[in-house]
Parts: structure tokens; C-alpha cells; sequence
């Protein structure tokens, strides 16, 4: 029997949490009744998971810099999420992060992502992460005054997972394919999917604090160039279960 949080600390007593997410089946992507969609979000195909965890939080720059000994961060404080950090530079994180742990880590497949934003088996449904009023759950335009927040300061959702609307965007594995979720949907019920063979960008979800409530929802999708940077795109930690000991 798998723990439902796993702690993993680090030198000078960081540490961080990961939260066990059972596996399951939802309906990825949105309905032609959702007014908000953008077609690159539809069609809605199904889709089954197996259990992984994730993170609590996304990557704070505290572990960050303890892993990688620098902070590239725009907005400066220990306990706010990384950004300024591309997709390859996630990368590198981890494979720095699982040589310290032993362990393998990795970035959420977007299948993985929206399904844990959802609140997995729990979801109650909710239009963000943990809720329909995203001023409860994230930070983002409306209510950020322009800058990263803190982890952790708003609601979690029904996982106990927070901040996966708003404050930062989050890289996924997958590659962005442009109608890759139509053959999804054509195929059938996908097992857990990793998004596209190929394209010319990698998928980052969950919005921003400079963006609206519209692209904060958890069914929205984008994708950027695997070597962007920005001040406002960090990540979450995934932990597959055949890697805990």
C-alpha cells in the first residue's frame, strides 16, 4: 500500500511534499457546452490514468537553488515559484534533483496534469482548481498586483493541491500536436496518453498571475518553445509509483 504524501528532504532541511493521486478515468478536454473553450481544447476524449504523485506545490526557488545553486527567478522570494525557466531548463533540474534523491522524478504528462488540476477521482467538477471563484484558488490579473505569490496562499483543491490555477504556468512533458486531441478522440478511450509524437512546442497549463480568468481554467492548453523563458511559466513535479521504494 502506497503512502498518500511522500517528503522528500534536502540539505538545510528543505523539503518538499508529494501527494499520491489515484489512478482513474475523466473526460479530458472540454464540451461543446463550455462557452470559454478554445478549439484547442476539444474535442473532449477519455481518457484512464494509472496512480503517480505530484506535487503540493509548484518548484519554489528554495529548492531550486538548493538544487541548481542559482535563482533565476524575476520575482525574488524563497517560498514563490521558480520562473524564467524553460522547459529544457526543468529538465535539468530533475536530472540534477534525481541524482540527490535516488529517486524519478519528472515532469507531469498534460494528461496527468488536467486530471490532478481536476481533482482526480474527488473532482467535484469545479471550472479551476478547487473551485468556480478562482479569486478562492489562484492568483492571476485580477488580484496578483502584476507579480508571483508565495505557495500555498489560496485554497487547495479537492487533492489538496494548490496553486494549479493561477500564480504560475506549468510545463508538461508532451509535445503540443495541433489536432492532437481529435485523434484522440477518434482512437478511443487513450491509457495513460504522452501527448503528441512531435511538434514545435511543449505544453504549459494552469494560467498565470498577468493572465485572466478565461485561460486559468483547468482545461485550458498552450504551448511554447521548449527553450522559452519567461517571468511568468514554472513547473510541478511528478513521481511515477514503480519509482517509489
Amino acid at each position: 500500500m502506497h503512502p498518500p504524501v511522500i517528503t522528500e528532504i534536502l540539505d538545510n532541511n528543505i523539503s518538499f511534499d508529494m501527494l499520491l493521486v489515484e489512478g482513474g478515468e475523466f473526460l479530458m478536454g472540454s464540451t461543446d457546452e463550455d462557452t470559454d473553450a478554445y478549439d484547442r481544447e476539444k474535442p473532449a476524449h477519455q481518457v484512464r490514468l494509472s496512480s503517480f504523485y505530484i506535487g503540493k506545490f509548484p518548484v519554489t526557488q528554495e529548492l531550486w537553488e538548493i538544487v541548481v545553486g542559482k535563482n533565476p527567478s524575476s520575482f525574488k522570494g524563497s517560498r514563490r515559484p521558480v520562473e524564467q525557466v524553460s522547459w529544457d531548463d526543468a529538465q535539468g533540474f530533475i536530472k540534477k534533483l534525481n541524482a540527490l534523491t535516488k529517486r524519478q522524478y519528472r515532469l507531469p504528462t498534460e494528461a496527468e496534469w488536467e486530471y490532478a488540476a481536476r481533482g482526480g477521482a474527488l473532482s467535484e467538477g469545479y471550472q479551476f482548481a478547487g473551485s468556480d471563484k478562482l479569486k478562492q484558488v489562484g492568483w492571476y490579473d485580477e488580484n496578483s498586483n502584476s507579480e508571483t505569490h508565495d505557495v500555498g496562499q489560496k485554497y487547495p483543491n479537492e487533492l489538496g493541491l494548490y496553486d494549479m490555477s493561477g500564480n504560475v504556468f506549468e510545463w508538461c512533458n508532451d509535445w503540443c500536436g495541433e489536432n492532437y486531441y481529435k485523434l484522440c478522440h477518434n482512437k478511443g478511450l487513450q491509457e495513460n496518453p504522452q501527448g503528441a509524437e512531435s511538434a514545435y512546442s511543449r505544453v504549459f497549463r494552469g494560467g498565470g498571475w498577468r493572465y485572466d480568468a478565461r485561460i486559468c481554467r483547468t482545461v485550458c492548453r498552450n504551448g511554447l518553445g521548449f527553450g522559452y523563458v519567461d517571468f511568468f511559466v514554472g513547473f510541478r513535479l511528478v513521481l511515477s509509483l514503480q519509482s517509489v521504494g
